[in-house]
């Protein structure tokens, strides 16, 4: 009953954003435990290069299917290249996200369209694209999997000046509880992760690393949060593959943090 509670062994995952950071990281933990992974991330050769990575270390296979996912030319254009390979999708993690920091008196347009076309828009129309392919694997005894990235971004202010990055991410949480209830009687749960703070990209570039991850003291900046530490790979992993496993069957359309206690302590 209980020996193959957290299994992923055999099962089709798609992790957009998955060439770097937190998506890369929940894409090791799939392909570790025995799921045949697809990655997928606005540059091509990033990606490529994560993917032959990835397989190299954890075995199993990782391919590489670049897409930018802030337009529906991209969004349209993952769909139909997966469709040519799978006949079955169990496990969609939308992770892929930017931000775009800038004072609140020359914000640009520009930026909140780039930011809420990625973070929300790219959301809604990869899963709804992706729904045949879902449904093709989704069973009353084992449902496909969505797994929406918010964070805790979303859940209370941020630090940073990065005005439409927070509301992008709850809408993303509230997009959650919707997909979840219209979805959920089509055998397809969705549920959503809030990450806190990890040594990633997009957080180095507010931390004073500037983009580049090895620039940037994690042990100081995590010395600021209440478990004393950021998170770290098995941590994202280890819910990621909990949401696409047979332990969550009965959770449904809620948003967990993954914070160390960010926002529990605020």
């Amino acid at each position: 009953m209980f020996e193959n509670l957290f299994s992923v062994k055999g099962k089709v995952a798609v992790v957009t954003g998955g060439s770097r950071g937190i998506g890369e990281m929940i894409a090791a933990g799939y392909l570790a435990h025995g799921a045949k992974v697809y990655i997928s991330a606005r540059k091509a050769d990033a990606c490529n290069a994560t993917a032959a990575r990835l397989a190299d270390i954890h075995g199993g296979e990782c391919i590489s299917l670049p897409a930018n996912l802030a337009e529906m030319t991209g969004v349209e254009s993952l769909a139909k290249a997966l469709s040519e390979r799978e006949s079955k999708l169990h496990i969609l993690v939308n992770n892929a996200g930017v931000s775009w920091g800038e004072p609140i008196e020359t914000f640009p347009e520009n930026g909140w369209d780039k930011v809420m076309d990625t973070n929300v828009k790219g959301v809604f129309f990869l899963t709804q694209k992706l729904l045949p392919l879902l449904e093709s694997a989704a069973t009353t005894d084992e449902p496909a999997r969505v797994i929406n990235v918010g964070s805790i971004d979303g859940i209370k202010t941020p630090v940073f000046d990065n005005f439409s990055y927070g509301p992008s991410k709850a809408a993303v949480h509230h997009l959650t509880k919707v997909l979840a209830a219209h979805l959920v009687k089509r055998n397809i749960i969705v549920n959503g992760i809030a990450p806190g703070p990890f040594p990633t990209y997009m957080l180095s570039t507010g931390v004073g690393g500037r983009g580049d991850v090895d620039a940037v003291d994690w042990n100081a900046v995590g010395r600021g949060n209440p478990r004393g530490r950021v998170g770290t790979p098995e941590d994202i992993a280890g819910l990621a593959i909990f949401l696409a496993s047979r332990a969550s069957g009965f959770t449904v359309g809620d948003v967990i943090t993954c914070d160390g206690g960010s926002v529990a302590a605020s």
